[in-house]
């Protein structure tokens, strides 16, 4: 790929999308980068060779324009630049609950528009994404940005319809992990344990056990009973985390953050 491309919005998901980009298969020509933030694009200044541009000035320059601004931002952003938009370019929003539809309309022209829902460990190339394509979006176009989210994790094309939810799991989902994390280490600690200790107990547990996941393709309802014997100290673990709700938490929680996502689509 030969293009130029621009972002809008320099902050740790464009900075992990840039990266893959400038670490993968494409010859970039030009890289123009704004943002409010003076630090954050003298930062992509230095580390890409990004130009620091207006946003007017960067999507007249750019053939590949990414928005990575928040959600409440992206009308402003699109209004701003409205006079800039050519048919021939493509506009790939990261922005949560923001729909291709919505896009499009702010643009009124016949702009191709791609929305992604990546997470934070793109990072360090680890991240879990989503691609949908708008209207005008062509199917290369499409394959197109998800071969470049595949250079930070793992990338799959959906139907715009399942994006909330994705947004739920994959997108917020981190957090949840981290939570779960600081959770137990932090009842480890009340067990005696050092911070140290219980942090990397914790850590390896948890990574070893989604390898076993990844790695024998079994259920993990097969795996969890392959650690549970009658009686033992498992299974009076997993009894107090069924009585305390576990299990239903996180179904309120992905779908209290799906109803978030569909609401943040829905503010002017």
């Amino acid at each position: 790929m030969s293009a130029n491309i621009g972002i809008i919005g320099c902050g740790k998901m464009g900075y992990a999308l840039i990266k893959g980009i400038c670490s993968g298969e494409w010859e970039v020509d030009s890289l123009y980068a704004c943002d409010r933030d003076p630090v954050r694009t003298e930062l992509f200044a230095q580390e890409f060779g990004a130009i620091i541009s207006s946003a007017e000035e960067l999507v007249s320059q750019a053939d590949i324009v990414i928005i990575g601004v928040k959600p409440g931002q992206v009308a402003w952003i699109l209004e701003q630049t409205a006079d800039h938009w050519e048919g021939s370019k493509l506009l790939v929003s990261i922005a949560a609950g923001i729909t291709t539809a919505t896009l499009e309309r702010a643009l009124g022209k016949p702009v191709a528009v791609v929305r992604v829902m990546p997470n934070t460990p793109c990072l360090i190339g680890q991240g879990a994404a989503a691609v949908a394509g708008g209207y005008h979006a062509s199917l290369e176009q499409v394959q197109l940005v998800k071969a470049i989210l595949d250079q930070v994790g793992l990338a799959v094309v959906v139907d715009e319809t399942y994006m909330d939810a994705v947004t739920a799991v994959s997108g917020s989902g981190p957090a949840y992990a981290f939570l779960v994390v600081e959770a137990m280490t932090d009842a480890a600690i009340s067990l005696g344990l050092s911070r140290d200790l219980a942090v990397s107990l914790v850590m390896q547990t948890l990574k070893g056990s989604l390898l076993m996941l990844e790695h024998t393709g079994e259920h993990p309802a097969v795996l969890k009973a392959q650690v549970t014997s009658p009686g033992g100290t498992t299974i009076a673990g997993l009894r107090e985390l069924e009585a305390a709700g576990l299990r239903e938490a996180f179904f309120a929680a992905m779908d209290k953050a799906c109803q978030r996502s569909r609401e943040l689509g829905q503010q002017k």
